[in-house]
């Protein structure tokens, strides 16, 4: 199994940044991608962007030239990052951490509250 804390949420004003964090531990050696989601009460969670095993980053359009993913690759861990600019309301929601292994197999995270307010 692999194990995911998402840290780094909170309230943030409109324009604003903010930097998530996830912390993979466990089996790792056959995650070949980790992934952000976010999901709003009511909606479908949604993919914010994926960071694969060599380091490729994918973001969804809405996201695009705002957000940043990122790994660090430690020996029995991987931290993840997100770091999110130019936020606005239409950001807030949960954020989940996401891992996918070959199988494929996928794990989740507990997530993290966003909330973008003045």
């Amino acid at each position: 199994q692999v194990q995911l804390v998402e840290s780094g949420g909170g309230l943030v004003q409109p324009g604003g940044s903010l930097t998530l964090s996830c912390a993979a531990s466990g089996r790792l050696f056959d995650v070949y991608a980790m992934e952000w989601y976010r999901q709003t009460p009511g909606n479908e969670r949604e993919r914010v962007a994926m960071i694969t095993r060599s380091g490729d980053p994918t973001y969804a359009d809405f996201v695009k030239g705002r957000f940043t993913i990122s790994r660090d690759v430690a020996k029995n861990t991987i931290t993840m990052f997100l770091l999110m600019n130019s936020l606005t309301p239409e950001d807030t929601a949960v954020y989940y951490c996401s891992s996918v292994s070959y199988g494929p197999t996928r794990y989740w995270g507990q997530g993290t509250q966003v909330t973008v307010s003045s």
